[in-house]
């Protein structure tokens, strides 16, 4: 490791003779382009099924063998020479167009791409391009489809995002049936989780057993690993972008399915044909109903469900503008016996309005609400109490990109966020029998959030190709709020009082990006890059997993933006014809500012919850393998890490580098999906790691009869390694005029390993002098059946 980091050093040393290269590179070539007559192709690249617009579709000049792809919108522009050409668009998964185009104008040029009907092992990577992981200027990422998603058996049927990607290397599952994940050494509050472009704050339902997103509502989906692009931050691991289905304005479609604990329906139809669709989709569990069934009458009362509920709309109103309005919403309900409930959930909005400027710069403008909450209340007698705290964002941005030439691509824009932290709030009615009510209001928290950027794709040369940005981040608190300072017991010193919209403290930081791609040649490229990311939002759980209660806190005068500098290399090859392609990278993460807890820290409702923390840093450093197989009968990928993440804090083990309890040595993943027959295949998965470091008592002793635990380092213990095979077969019925359906049986846990859970201690019945560790087991096998249909 200490090699590969001087390595790095020599890079950076260089980085700077580069970049200035690079701008030279950059002068020469607008003389050039204003030294000629050029002009621009432009438009949009849809389906011919649905009319949605297709993202990442190449379109090649084949006489200059250069060109360009559509973005997320399925908008392209390449400004070449004028002159006659041959314009090929292709994306696997849809036939290939070509046309003659005599360019002596600026030309707009929107066409559809007919889908293929050829297997491609039932998987359809539509908008990618086949040697993509060669030839892009990216590392580091994890880009999957609906169509991989829904192969993949999973724990009662129920297809899901935040699992799948859990399978790739770098990426690690929060725990037994999770939908948190770790990347690189990050804690789960480090992923930014967006949908529509807005945050997610809680990306999962029943505990964690299930994310908020309903595949059938998912258009594309894409994770960077720490490196991503200067227009997104905010978080210090990845960004996971999740984009929803458009709507079909070519005719009415319903598709859905139902399963054994849950069901879910989609239905998506034009409001004016080719100019404008709308899409709803919703999903909801069904487990509460048959607790009428129970003999418990207390269990005959209860309720426990989700539901997630997704709309879109989208309308051309111009040549040059398209208007997307869309919506998430998603709660879980949980009663008992009207003793108790428990409801958390999000909301999302987002309205984004695309303009054309000419031909080649491409404006975004969004207006994005995001809102996250959980309530608990319970029932004693007479008396009830309720207990709430939430997040609450309101966002705008401004995204521009610039189609300079095939060559070159920028990038700009700003976005501001106004956050509002609702901490606790605790009500307690009736307490005394007479009527009155007892309440304790922690202060809401407000701050704005502020960031511009700016990136540059260039194709230097075809063996040699740079993405760069630099990002500016602002976080300013504000007020009204009181300031605590504190002694070295947690006492409170001193307290500050700010009057309403007063500045608290502000926080910036420069966030620079790059990414070199070395292109040895059409099967081998090797990749670098650097980036630097900060967090001015924090999540405080003291729980092994994520719970719906765990707290979002801003950065404040004691609470620094928490800053991490990642760099990684790797190497890139494909096999037979781009088929297979494999992957070696490594990575080296410096993470400053983190948070921790003091031990025993209370953090529920707690007003000086600060003085609970303490600060410190960490490293987190690893290798990961990938190999895929794309096309063919038998399709998936092995995914291998082998890594390292620690923390160390001067308040905790007087100083001492500590594992963080998402250090893993070894965690493998094996996807395989095959083919039998056209309407037969069958698919499986397995996965192993090293268990998550854990503190256990090491020691006890007694006060007065009274038996409490000796804990000596911190996260100095490991739970037992995990493993587990999940497998899956899915079955397609003869087409009929336009309803098509499939049956998929999975089975989750075959070998019905019991994996633990948690493990505790209490004392032994017969001796109560010795403690046993008890083991909890969540699941052991589980099946599952699921009819899916479309029309």
């Amino acid at each position: 490791m200490q090699l590969f980091i001087t390595y790095f050093v020599k890079i950076l040393d260089n980085m700077k003779k580069r970049i200035l290269f690079s701008l030279l590179l950059i002068a020469l070539t607008l003389t050039s382009i204003y030294a000629q007559k050029n002009y621009t192709l432009s438009g949009y690249v849809k389906s011919n099924d649905n009319g949605e617009g297709l993202i990442g579709v190449t379109v090649f000049v084949e006489k200059l063998k250069t060109g360009g792809a559509t973005n997320s919108y399925g908008f392209y522009s390449v400004t070449v020479p004028a002159g006659k050409y041959n314009i090929v668009y292709n994306s696997i998964g849809y036939e290939k167009k070509t046309f003659e185009i005599d360019l002596n104008s600026n030309i707009t040029k929107n066409i559809e791409l007919k889908s293929t009907t050829q297997n491609i092992g039932n998987v359809v990577v539509t908008g990618e391009k086949a040697d993509a992981n060669i030839k892009d200027a990216e590392m580091s990422v994890v880009k999957l489809t609906p169509k991989e998603i829904k192969m993949l058996p999973v724990m009662f049927g129920e297809q899901d995002i935040l699992k799948t990607i859990q399978l790739m290397p770098g990426v690690k599952s929060a725990g037994e049936g999770n939908t948190g994940f770790y990347v690189r050494g990050g804690s789960a509050d480090q992923n930014l989780i967006v949908l529509d472009e807005a945050p997610v704050y809680n990306a999962s339902h029943l505990m964690g057993f299930f994310s908020v997103f309903n595949s059938d509502a998912v258009k594309d989906m894409k994770l960077y690993k720490g490196n991503a692009p200067a227009q997104y931050g905010g978080r210090l691991s990845s960004v996971l972008d999740v984009q929803m289905n458009e709507g079909n304005s070519k005719r009415l479609g319903v598709s859905g399915g139902i399963g054994i604990i849950a069901s879910r329906l989609t239905i998506e139809a034009p409001i004016v044909k080719d100019r404008a669709s709308f899409i709803v989709s919703g999903r909801r569990t069904y487990a509460d109903m048959f607790l009428v069934f129970a003999n418990n009458e207390a269990a005959k009362k209860s309720t426990l469900y989700f539901y997630d509920f997704n709309v879109k709309a989208n309308a051309k109103l111009t040549e040059r503008d398209k208007l997307f309005v869309s919506a998430y919403f998603g709660r879980d309900i949980f009663n008992f016996n009207e003793m108790m409930g428990f409801d958390w959930g999000n909301q999302t909005g987002t309205v984004r309005l695309n303009h054309l400027f000419g031909n080649k710069l491409f404006l975004n403008t969004s207006l994005i609400y995001s809102k996250y909450d959980y309530d608990l209340g319970m029932s004693f007698g007479d008396m009830a109490i309720n207990i709430g705290s939430g997040i609450e964002d309101i966002n705008m941005k401004e995204d521009f990109s610039y189609y300079l030439n095939p060559k070159n691509t920028i990038k700009f824009g700003f976005n501001t966020i106004y956050h509002t932290f609702r901490p606790g709030e605790f009500k307690l009615d009736n307490p005394a029998g007479e009527g009155t009510s007892v309440s304790q209001i922690l202060n809401p928290k407000t701050a704005l959030e502020s960031a511009a950027y700016a990136g540059h794709e260039f194709e230097i040369s075809d063996n040699f190709s740079i993405n760069y940005g630099l990002r500016y981040a602002n976080f300013t608190i504000l007020g009204p709020d009181s300031v605590y300072s504190y002694n070295e017991q947690q006492e409170i010193l001193d307290t500050t009082v700010f009057g309403k919209r007063d500045i608290i403290q502000s926080y910036a930081n420069f966030e620079p990006r790059l990414t070199l791609n070395f292109i040895l040649n059409d099967r081998n490229s090797i990749k670098a890059s650097y980036a630097r990311n900060s967090q001015s939002i924090h999540l405080l759980s003291n729980a092994t997993s994520g719970t719906p209660m765990d707290l979002w806190i801003p950065s404040s005068k004691m609470v620094k933006p928490e800053v991490s500098d990642q760099f990684a290399i790797g190497f890139f090859k494909n096999f037979k014809e781009n088929t297979y392609e494999t992957s070696i990278e490594i990575y080296y993460k410096d993470l400053k500012n983190q948070i921790d807890y003091r031990p025993g820290a209370d953090i529920m409702l707690n007003k000086n919850v600060e003085a609970e923390l303490v600060f410190g840093t960490g490293r987190a450093y690893g290798v990961e393998l990938f190999i895929k197989k794309r096309t063919g009968k038998l399709t998936g990928w092995i995914g291998y890490t082998l890594s390292k993440t620690e923390r160390t804090f001067e308040d905790i083990d007087d100083g001492a580098w500590y594992p963080a309890k998402q250090d893993r040595t070894h965690d493998v993943s094996i996807v395989a999906m095959y083919n039998i027959t056209q309407k037969l295949n069958v698919s499986a998965t397995w996965v192993y790691y090293t268990g998550n470091a854990v503190t256990f008592p090491s020691g006890k002793y007694e006060i007065e009869g009274v038996v409490a635990p000796i804990y000596t380092s911190r996260n100095g213990y490991r739970m037992p390694d995990y493993h587990r095979m999940d497998l899956g077969i899915t079955y397609t019925n003869k087409k009929r005029k336009r309803f098509e359906s499939s049956w998929n049986l999975s089975a989750y846990n075959v070998y019905s390993r019991k994996n633990a859970y948690s493990i505790s201690f209490r004392a032994d019945e017969n001796n109560p002098e010795k403690m046993n560790a008890i083991k909890l087991s969540l699941f052991r096998i589980i099946p599952s059946l699921t009819f899916n249909f479309k029309f």
